[in-house]
């Protein structure tokens, strides 16, 4: 399947250990290149994160990000009713001996014990935290998906424009041969003296083969069908594809270097064009 390098994709939840959102999004890239952010609570999880991602995901610069908010449950206070009746009880004994003794409520509180924040499930937090994350990857991978089915679409539009000006090329080839001959036949003529017939064919043999383009046309073709072929994989093509183009270009080069008559020029330089179209689409494929 062929997939984008550049998507984004985001999952939240909610339960008695707060909400927990987690935030995907990638750019093309060599490799594959993974910034992740979590909270202190969650850090433990970056391993078995950066293993969820690679698998799924094989190349691009991809910037991964875990919040979690504590909700109301898990940050309520619960009084110690004994460390406050062991407070009172206290209380009283020093009453007894300072009668002035006051004590502050803030301080009360503040004492060691007496408010007892309910922790939470840690086990289960780390279990939300990664069915978050599997969430967020499953439409993360789903987008890059969309985004590679529109830019197969794209390049075998392109590959269909590159055939055609191929075909032309190869149609009019024996055209350009029999106006080449003329013109030599021509040049021939104005000569004052005459040449020997096997030097005249032999020059015509050569001036002809260096305009064939029979073999560069031959490869372009041979490129396209690849090109298709790869296209219909049900993997990564990102890398196949940019080595294709840069055959693609190469043959296009030596068509226009080998260019006998306008149209042929004509073509090198609009092939060159949908080449570089693609190209530039290739580097965002996976």
């Amino acid at each position: 399947m062929i997939r984008s390098m550049t998507s984004f994709a985001s999952a939240e939840s909610e339960g008695p250990w707060g909400a927990l959102s987690v935030e995907l999004r990638s750019v093309n890239h060599r490799y594959l290149e993974l910034a992740v952010r979590l909270p202190e609570d969650l850090r433990s999880l970056e391993p078995a994160i950066r293993e969820r991602v690679g698998a799924r995901i094989g190349r691009g610069k991809v910037d991964f990000g875990l919040r979690h908010r504590s909700g109301e449950s898990a940050a309520a206070l619960t009084l110690n009713e004994a460390a406050v009746a062991r407070l009172a009880e206290a209380h009283r004994t020093l009453g007894g001996h300072f009668p002035g003794l006051r004590a502050e409520f803030a301080a009360l509180l503040a004492w060691p014990g007496v408010l007892v924040e309910q922790r939470i499930d840690q086990d289960g937090l780390r279990e939300a935290a990664l069915a978050v994350v599997d969430a967020a990857l499953e439409e993360f991978v789903a987008a890059r998906e969309r985004e590679g089915a529109r830019l197969a679409v794209f390049l075998r539009e392109r590959l269909d424009g590159i055939e055609t000006l191929v075909a032309g090329v190869r149609a009019h080839l024996p055209e350009v041969r029999t106006a080449l001959r003329a013109r030599f036949d021509a040049r021939i003529a104005d000569l004052k003296q005459p040449l020997e017939p096997g030097r005249i064919e032999q020059e015509v043999v050569l001036s002809l083969q260096r305009i064939d383009v029979d073999e560069e046309l031959d490869r372009l073709t041979a490129h396209i069908a690849e090109a298709r072929r790869v296209l219909g994989l049900r993997e990564a093509v990102g890398r196949r594809l940019d080595f294709l183009m840069q055959e693609f270009n190469r043959e296009a080069n030596t068509l226009g270097s080998k260019a006998a008559d306008p149209r042929t020029t004509q073509a090198a330089v609009e092939l060159k064009v949908l080449i570089e179209q693609m190209r530039e689409q290739v580097q965002n494929l996976e």
